[in-house]
């Protein structure tokens, strides 16, 4: 007897770097272990367009699609029982409306829970520079239990490229969901 998939929620907010929500889903296409949901808030919409000229409902490898206003979805209760959240890319008002546990949408709610419930939480949070506040909301998160992990490209790989970049990020994303993805470039010393 097969396990059942590890569920894990993507949240998707309005902040730049759609590009590695392409390469996340890429990485975890064929991977029957995880069955992936998502949320996406207006302004995500509006930049997935912009950037990747996609519609989520473009986006492959999704399961189910929930509305960022239906607080009846599953993502809003613990006991949906969702292995990991992922909110990528993490616009700072997101962070702050996690960080203060103000639930003004789903995706704000789905946060929450996690924390509450003890649940791997990661915020790709997209914004330069940091103010005193957001850098405060970080830590609060962080004491929270969640990990703060921004889209920082690893140079010394050596990317030839922007989807490249993207992809060893998603990688690295993976690995802190515990999502073992192979092929991927490691650093191996000198």
């Amino acid at each position: 007897m097969t396990a059942p998939p590890r569920r894990i929620l993507l949240a998707v907010t309005g902040a730049t770097g759609m590009l590695y929500v392409t390469a996340l889903l890429e990485l975890l296409a064929g991977h029957e272990d995880i069955e992936l949901h998502a949320v996406i808030s207006d302004s995500g919409k509006k930049v997935l367009r912009l950037e990747q000229g996609l519609a989520p409902e473009e986006l492959p490898g999704i399961r189910r699609w929930f509305a960022a206003d239906d607080f009846t979805a599953p993502p809003a209760s613990g006991s949906a029982g969702y292995a990991a959240m992922l909110i990528l890319p993490c616009t700072v008002g997101t962070l702050g409306a996690v960080a203060g546990g103000w639930c003004g949408n789903l995706i704000h709610r789905a946060a929450d829970v996690c924390l509450k419930e003890r649940r791997p939480l990661l915020l790709a949070v997209r914004e330069t520079p940091l103010n005193r506040t957001h850098l405060r909301n970080m830590l609060l998160l962080h004491e929270a239990g969640a990990l703060i992990c921004p889209p920082m490209p690893s140079f010394y790989l050596h990317p030839p490229d922007l989807p490249a970049m993207a992809r060893q990020f998603a990688g690295r994303l993976c690995d802190l969901l515990g999502i073992s993805i192979a092929g991927l470039p490691r650093w191996e010393g000198l």
